[in-house]
């Protein structure tokens, strides 16, 4: 398809759900630097430069795979309402971390929006590479893996976002479990300001599920709140009540 008909798509947008969405919406946003609409955001990004890119890396059928990201307006779309899911819809600074920043389309709104973000990830694509440096990305290179601290970021952060996440082994056999999660609990308290929020989104997996049973017992037991894929902890990640040894 061509880039003419993916922008195209942007006149078929979807209709917010209520009158209450609109109105709040319509106040949140005229705060804003930028309006929070998926051709707003579109009108911020050199069309010559995603054009490029999108010649370069494009195919007629992406499905599932990782080319699937130059649908522009649809990841737009995606990205604007995970912005909002997460509360950086707001004119108040916040410091972002963005684990497995892909693209990152994410990180570039909340930027827009004036928040300060450092997006996190694997340099294996070369597509979100020249993605990251068109949309002005701060991306630092890491594969986070288990047992494994994260790189010093030198500053804390207020939100720490994981969309998609497959750093956790996603449909691989050692696939992580407790002992993993913990580790990368732990060490995640580090780089958050006191009461900092955690915002994780997982894949799912080949029989169906997001996490194991022990898993979501355990993300709770640590403070977090939990909708399906989302697993959130809005004030730290606590250290459950009893803390068992980290195996390795």
């Amino acid at each position: 398809m061509r880039f003419s008909q993916k922008m195209a798509k942007l006149a078929n947008g979807r209709a917010f759900s209520s009158a209450g969405s609109r109105v709040r919406r319509f106040l949140v946003n005229w705060r804003l630097p930028v309006k929070l609409e998926p051709q707003a955001i579109i009108d911020t990004i050199d069309r010559k430069k995603f054009e490029e890119i999108y010649a370069r890396y494009t195919v007629d059928d992406p499905g599932e795979n990782w080319p699937k990201y130059l649908d522009l307006p649809r990841w737009i779309d995606i990205n604007i309402n995970r912005i909002r899911a997460v509360g950086l819809d707001t004119p108040a600074h916040k410091r972002v971390l963005d684990l497995g920043c892909g693209a990152g389309y994410f990180a570039y709104i909340a930027q827009l929006l004036g928040h300060d973000v450092v997006g996190l990830d694997i340099d294996q694509l070369r597509m979100f590479a020249d993605s990251t440096r068109m949309l002005g990305v701060r991306r630092v290179i890491w594969r986070v893996r288990p047992f494994v601290p994260l790189p010093n970021l030198r500053k804390r952060f207020d939100i720490v976002t994981a969309f998609m996440i497959c750093f956790n082994n996603h449909k691989m056999p050692d696939l992580w479990s407790v002992p993993e999660w913990e580790f990368f609990l732990n060490d995640l308290a580090r780089h958050l300001k006191p009461r900092g929020r955690v915002w994780l989104e997982f894949n799912m997996e080949w029989d169906g599920s997001f996490y194991t049973p022990e898993l979501r017992d355990y993300f709770e037991s640590r403070g977090a709140k939990i909708d399906n894929q989302k697993v959130v902890f809005n004030s730290g990640v606590r250290a459950p009540a009893s803390v068992s040894p980290v195996a390795r």
